[in-house]
């Protein structure tokens, strides 16, 4: 094998060199085309990809059909299941339902092996070419449109292009080593390799190893499939071969969603193993028929359709078919397996390690804006019950629970600053136009409940304050607070569905409830006013009493502030 590549001209080794760069930069240029592509695809559907998600909850053969329907859109099965990850590691999905969306992602991916296989059609008409031209149409597209979504659209266009104009280039790199002297010493090298109708036995090993190392280095399956289905062909591999290092890139995809688990819960890291378990499982069950009936398989493929690049797309489908139809029925057993392996860690609280808003999630910005909407929902729910606890402390003189009040109220702040640092990182993302007003509400939303935890601070002072002058309200005047308080409480319940729903049928009642607040507060100032005349309070019980009046309508205002937020980009 050495002799025969040192026999070769410094010519050939310049034929070698240039066409090692231009299969390197034929993989630079698919990788930017599925990149642009999927980002693209991803933000167009990112709604209907909330709906598909919802759905995977279902069963598991949903589930699997949701994972290859996300996959196809994304072009990514690594993309998928770093979402996924995040997904669990949010509590979007529990780890079962994870399982079987991942067993579905193995499946999407194998649209990308027909994909590259259609761009080797021979012949004289010119796959390549027409998809050439259509990256060409998307460009012009992406400098006239005023519109996003229309931009967006000729985005997609440059990216499918550029995945045909890649793998022509990587095709035509490869051809050039078939060719004279270069030729004969490149099939050489491969014959020694195991190019030979011959059962494989050390080569086995060898290209599995291959495909897992450089999958797993290169974080894209595609590319090294792209590069596999060139090689194939150009005739320097046979399909047997292909095949083992095929397997090798399934497990070698699993790097990307190991490496995505990192600091995430242990739900999260299982979901990274199952993963790892369903692949080295598959490869493990196909890697025998391959290694010893390889030829046999290669010939029955021949006899369907003779081109060896569709006959790789043909068995990589196959074979994740056959893995996820197998390892279905035993989802529980592997999830077990996966919980054996990942332990729960000791003495930490589940809670502690939780974090819904998880930077996986930003991989998919239009389901990250939705999970912001679920986390400023749950900072809300922390606010109003402060405010409850702040009130019944003012009311009853008791300030035994102030210590939990406290812990709540820096929950409250450190969600404020966590969400706010998000939404700087979800901004820089791609996003839709929609998503995009729906960011720039979010952002005084949080500082909307921030303020209402502030405002129950000052509650919860004013109860310090009546408790070192002694000072208490009249029954009139604990009967005008609860008569106040009904309102901000029906305002909340309105305010929380208006906001979680995002339907402005509800504004209509929020603003009559928001005027109500207004006027229990003008009626609880007149109300001080007349017993102040009268000589019926005294002045440090009416000096908080005004005070919370304010307070309690300040915090209608920004509970009416939240609801009206849905207006820039409310639907209904």
């Amino acid at each position: 094998m050495i002799s025969s590549l040192l026999s070769v001209s410094v010519n050939d080794v310049l034929t070698v060199i240039n066409s090692v760069f231009f299969i390197l930069g034929g993989v630079a240029v698919f990788m930017v085309g599925m990149n642009m592509m999927g980002s693209n695809l991803e933000n167009a559907a990112g709604r209907s990809m909330r709906k598909l998600m919802t759905k995977a909850t279902k069963n598991r053969f949903i589930g699997v059909g949701t994972g290859a329907a996300v996959t196809a859109i994304v072009n990514s099965s690594s993309a998928t299941t770093v979402m996924i990850v995040g997904f669990v590691n949010v509590g979007l999905m529990t780890l079962t339902q994870a399982a079987s969306v991942i067993m579905g992602a193995n499946i999407g991916t194998t649209i990308s092996a027909f994909v590259m296989a259609l761009s080797t059609a021979g012949g004289a008409f010119s796959v390549a070419a027409v998809f050439a031209l259509v990256a060409f149409v998307g460009f012009v597209i992406t400098l006239v449109a005023k519109k996003d979504r229309t931009k967006r659209i000729g985005y997609i266009f440059v990216g499918i292009g550029l995945i045909f104009v890649g793998l022509d280039v990587m095709s035509g790199a490869v051809n050039a080593l078939t060719e004279g002297n270069v030729g004969v010493a490149v099939e050489k090298m491969f014959i020694a390799l195991g190019n030979s109708d011959k059962p494989l036995t050390w080569e086995i090993i060898v290209l599995f190893l291959l495909g897992v190392v450089l999958t797993a280095s290169m974080q894209s399956s595609g590319a090294i499939t792209a590069i596999v289905i060139s090689l194939a062909g150009g005739k320097l591999i046979t399909l047997q071969m292909a095949m083992c290092i095929i397997l090798g890139t399934n497990v070698g995809t699993c790097v990307t969603s190991i490496i995505s688990s990192v600091g995430a819960n242990v739900n999260a890291r299982r979901t990274a193993m199952v993963h790892l378990l369903f692949n080295l499982l598959g490869c493990f069950i196909f890697i025998w028929p391959v290694a010893f009936a390889g030829k046999y398989i290669a010939r029955f493929l021949n006899s369907i359709i003779n081109s060896t690049q569709w006959q790789i797309a043909i068995f990589h489908m196959v074979f994740n078919l056959l893995t996820t139809i197998v390892l279905l029925p035993f989802i529980n057993q592997l999830v077990k397996l996966a919980c054996l392996i990942v332990k729960d860690k000791k003495g930490k609280a589940p809670a502690e390690e939780y974090e819904r808003l998880d930077k996986r999630l930003l991989k998919t910005p239009a389901i990250a804006v939705g999970q912001v909407r679920k986390e400023l929902l749950h900072m809300g729910g922390y606010a109003f019950e402060n405010y409850n606890r702040a009130l019944e402390m003012l009311l009853s003189g008791d300030l035994s629970h102030k210590p939990d009040f406290e812990a709540t109220e820096k929950n409250i702040n450190d969600y404020n600053s966590f969400i706010s640092s998000f939404l700087v990182k979800l901004s820089l993302e791609e996003l839709a136009e929609t998503d995009e007003k729906k960011l720039s509400s979010f952002y005084h939303v949080a500082s909307d409940i921030e303020r209402i935890g502030d405002y129950a601070e000052n509650i919860v002072e004013y109860a310090e304050r009546m408790l070192v002058e002694k000072a208490q309200f009249s029954d009139h005047a604990k009967a005008e607070i609860s008569e106040m308080d009904k309102h901000v409480k029906a305002l909340y319940k309105l305010v929380e569905k208006t906001f979680e729903e995002i339907d402005l049928k509800y504004l209509p009642a929020v603003e009559a409830e928001e005027q109500a607040t207004d006027e229990a507060c003008k009626l609880m100032q007149d109300a001080h006013l007349r017993r102040m005349t009268e000589g019926r309070c005294t002045a440090e019980a009416g000096a908080v009493y005004l005070q919370l009046a304010i307070n309690l309508e300040r915090i209608g205002d920004h509970m009416n502030n939240i609801a009206q937020s849905i207006r820039g980009y409310a639907h209904k």
